[in-house]
């Protein structure tokens, strides 16, 4: 297994309870969950190089076609 940096989080209160609720919908820890969403969002925003996310239908059709 992979190592992982440590380092500490500082969260609102209530953003906790949303994140911890949340987690538990998905049957993850909240500390999974936070890494899960922020890998998400790395690899929507194009910052994961190995994993670009997939252009959208109409950016690979030309207009007209089928």
């Amino acid at each position: 297994m992979a190592s992982k940096k440590n380092f500490p989080l500082r969260l609102d209160p209530k953003l906790y309870e949303v994140l911890e609720r949340w987690a538990q919908d998905e049957f993850r820890s909240v500390n999974g969950h936070i890494e899960f969403l922020l890998r998400e969002a790395a690899i929507r925003a194009g910052r994961v190089p190995s994993a670009r996310p997939a252009a959208r239908k109409e950016e690979q059709e030309p207009d007209g076609a089928p």
